[in-house]
This record gives C-alpha cells, sequence and structure tokens, in this order.
C-alpha cells in the first residue's frame, strides 16, 4: 500500500473528523456585530478597511459629498497616471506592457532609451536556470498551473546565490528575473500538464529574445508558436490592465503582509500567487467564461433580450449554471458604476471577435453586460449598483486568443508580477513593521480532561 493511500478505518476517522472541525470551527455571526469586527476587512458601507498607504496604484469609484458616498464611473491610475492615458499612448503604435512594468517598478514613466535598455534585460533573464525546466517542472507536473506556479517560484530560491539578501537592489533583481520567466515556467508547466495528465504530445519553446512579453506567451504556448500581429497586440493590452489594482487587493495585501514580515522575495511572491489562485480573485475570469459558455448552451436566440434576462434571473435565483446565485463578472468589491478596463479590454475584443467570425456571441456578451444590472435589481430587489468588472471580458479574450482556460488565471500572475514587485519594493523602503492585525479569541475558558476521562466526539 502506499504511503498516501487511507484505509477504510482512516477515511471515516477524517470524515467523522472534518464534520466536528466543520460544527465547532463556525464562528457565531452575531459576535462579529457585537465585537465590531470588519469582516474581510471591510467597513460596513463594503469599503475597505484603510490598513497601508501605497503611491504604486489607486482605484477610484466614489466620492464623499457631505458624509454621502457618491458613485462615480471607475477610474484606475498607476503610478499617478490615469489607465486611459497609459494605454492611449502606446496602443496600437507599440507594445506596452514593459513600459508598464517599468513605470509600476521605478515610478517613471522610461524614456526611449531606458525603455529599450529593460526589454534587453527582460530578455537576457527570460530563459530558466539549466536543467530548470526538466528538474523542477517535467519530473513534478501538476495538474493547476497555478500551483505549478507557486512551486516554480519557490524554487527559484535554491538557484539564487543570494535569496535572502533584502537590499533594494537585489529584491529588484529578483523582482526583474520573475516578470521575465514566469511567461516561460507557465507555459513549460501547461507543456507537463498536457503531457503527463492529457496524454498529448511534449512541445517546449524556448522564448525568443527579439519577442516581448505578449508574444512570447502566445509563442510558449502554442506547438507551432505562430501568432498574428493583432492577437499579440490584444494580449499586450490585457497585460497592462492586469498589472496593478491598488494595495488592497487580496494578493497585493498578501505581497505587503509577507513582505514585512522580512521573508524572502520568493516567498513574498509564491503567496501571492496562492491568493491569486483562489477563485474569488484571479480565477474569476474562468468562472464568468464557464457561465457565458453555459448561457450560450441555454439561451437559443441570442438576440432576445427577453430570454437573455430570464436566464439571467435563474442563474440569480440559483435555478442554473452552478447554482451559486452569482452572475460572475458583474459587480466588483470596488467599482460601482464602471470599470475603467472592462470598456478598454472590450472595445480592442471587438476586433478579434471579428477577425475569428464570433461578432454573434460577442453581442451575446454586450447585451448581457448591459441587461445584467437590472435583473439583479429586480430579482434582488437591491439598489446596489453593480457593473461588469474586467473579468467578464478576459475570459472571451483570452479564448478568441485561443488561450485554454486553465491558463486564464496563470497569465493574469504574468501581468501581476510586475504590481505585486513595485509593492514588494515600496514595502521594504517604505514599511518597517510587521502586519499584525487582532483576532478576538470567543473560545470559552475550559479545564483539561485526562485522557481516561474523555468521552469519544459524536
Amino acid at each position: 500500500m502506499s504511503n498516501r493511500e487511507f484505509t477504510p478505518k482512516d477515511l471515516s476517522l477524517v470524515q467523522k473528523m472534518a464534520g466536528v472541525a466543520d460544527r465547532k470551527g463556525r464562528i457565531d455571526p452575531s459576535l462579529y456585530g457585537k465585537y465590531g469586527v470588519k469582516r474581510g476587512l471591510r467597513n460596513d458601507d463594503g469599503s475597505g478597511v484603510l490598513v497601508g498607504l501605497t503611491e504604486v496604484g489607486d482605484v477610484v469609484s466614489y466620492i464623499v459629498d457631505e458624509g454621502d458616498m457618491v458613485p462615480i464611473e471607475g477610474r484606475l491610475f498607476y503610478r499617478g497616471i490615469e489607465i486611459n492615458d497609459l494605454v492611449n499612448g502606446f496602443y496600437p503604435k507599440r507594445p506596452g506592457f514593459e513600459e508598464c512594468a517599468y513605470l509600476l517598478l521605478f515610478g517613471e514613466l522610461p524614456t526611449s532609451d531606458e525603455l529599450g535598455q529593460f526589454e534587453r534585460l527582460l530578455a537576457q533573464h527570460r530563459p530558466l536556470p539549466p536543467n530548470f525546466t526538466e528538474d523542477m517542472i517535467l519530473k513534478a507536473p501538476s495538474p493547476d498551473i497555478m500551483n505549478k506556479l507557486a512551486r516554480a517560484a519557490l524554487v527559484l530560491y535554491s538557484y539564487d546565490d543570494r535569496p535572502d539578501d533584502t537590499s533594494v537592489e537585489n529584491v529588484l533583481r529578483q523582482c526583474v528575473e520573475m516578470i521575465a520567466r514566469f511567461p516561460v515556467m507557465i507555459a513549460h508547466g501547461y507543456m507537463a500538464k498536457r503531457h503527463y495528465y492529457d496524454k498529448q504530445s511534449l512541445f517546449l519553446h524556448s522564448p525568443r529574445e527579439e519577442y516581448n512579453t505578449a508574444q512570447n506567451i502566445l509563442h510558449l504556448i502554442r506547438p507551432d508558436g505562430r501568432f498574428t500581429e493583432l492577437e499579440a497586440r490584444v494580449l499586450d493590452l490585457a497585460l497592462v490592465l492586469h498589472a496593478e489594482h491598488g494595495g488592497g487587493n487580496n494578493s497585493t495585501f498578501v505581497t505587503h503582509a509577507v513582505a514585512s514580515s522580512g521573508s524572502d522575495a520568493y516567498s513574498v511572491i509564491g503567496a501571492a500567487i496562492g491568493s491569486l489562485k483562489g477563485p474569488q480573485h484571479g480565477g474569476a475570469s474562468g468562472m464568468a467564461y464557464g457561465m457565458m459558455q453555459d448561457i450560450k448552451a441555454h439561451v437559443k436566440d441570442w438576440s432576445d433580450e427577453g430570454e437573455i434576462a430570464g436566464y439571467l434571473a435563474r442563474i440569480l435565483r440559483k435555478e442554473a449554471y452552478d447554482g451559486s446565485g452569482l452572475i460572475y463578472g458583474i459587480g466588483h468589491a470596488v467599482y460601482t458604476l464602471s470599470d475603467p478596463r472592462t470598456k478598454l479590454l472590450r472595445d480592442h475584443a471587438r476586433d478579434l471577435a471579428a477577425e475569428a467570425g464570433r461578432e454573434d456571441e460577442f453581442d451575446l456578451y454586450t447585451r448581457t453586460e448591459r441587461l445584467a444590472p437590472d435583473v439583479f435589481h429586480t430579482v434582488k430587489k437591491s439598489d446596489k449598483i453593480v457593473c461588469a468588472n474586467v473579468d467578464f471580458y478576459s475570459g472571451l479574450v483570452y479564448n478568441l486568443l485561443n488561450i485554454p482556460e486553465e491558463l486564464f488565471t496563470p497569465i493574469f500572475a504574468a501581468s501581476r508580477i510586475a504590481g505585486w514587485s513595485a509593492h514588494l519594493l515600496e514595502e521594504i523602503v517604505s514599511g518597517g513593521r510587521i502586519m499584525r492585525p487582532a483576532f478576538k479569541c470567543v473560545q470559552p475558558r475550559r479545564r483539561y480532561t485526562p485522557i481516561g476521562e474523555r468521552l469519544p466526539i459524536e
């Protein structure tokens, strides 16, 4: 018997203890109000509890007028520059992710010479260390690419001569290397998964020095390594839109929290990857894409707004799709009237849909986006303002790029590593105090029971 297997008696014990943990581990919800606990680090009005300061990114969705929160069109800033201005500065003339990463890391837009030097630096460090793919990826494949990426990021520690040096200069070097290497680790992890779990042929491409980040991603994940200019341009835009989202999102907060302990850069980023893996964070694009696939299958006439609205109502009433009662991709923890990333991605996704002859599907998305808020208000009887977030269109864009669903979140990580790196450096130079929020213990005190007097757990 393998040491990984459980006997029937073992399984029975595990199931019993799981039931005990579920019953005894639940906190009485009324206690949160009694002790004024900010569940999920949220204020009563839904806004985030202020726990830190940052200069890296900012998300704006409302203004406060005489004490009232007034919703406004969403705005996103990278180092003080509005995302629309940043995108309009490069799109479609040239790729923008490398420029965006430079801005996030160094706080200023690069000159042409500085940008060229930074691009060459990334190209130089894209190849993985010798034998890394064979020893750390192919010999230990994973069915989940985010799991493989987290492990690969942590293993980079073993290939670093100064892994625990948390000086700004050394951490910056480590971050640049991870920004460069994430696409390769993701692609090779995916190819290993295809081969060992899906029983498909193994294709491994090396990164090409003349390709930017978006081009290399498409080159690395496709057996023939080929892509069109439009595909690379739209993926590059998606990378820019996912690169940063303020300090309050879960994975960036994790970055600050772990970095505040003085841990090494690889442990910090590994923790951030674990956060992004969750379906309520980076996995949301896959959930939204799956929901839209379900709508495509069950709505017979994609142009019939009544039929679309009716099916959305069924989803909200937990009668359709996954029974969660959620319209994935609609609503956001911060944005109210609009998500600025959604408009940018939607407008350029239209070109991809036209090139692929899938305009009808794109129109279904736009109708669903428009109808969902009203259906939400009617079914939920709520006046909460909701809008489509960037995840609503991300899955469609990735699918139009022939990117498999298991790579949706890893590609998000290949983008967000730029923002995480900026926040990691900021915590090193500006933090200085370990994060230690308070938790109140509400377990009643009790005496120790000698082993012979204990009763079995029911």
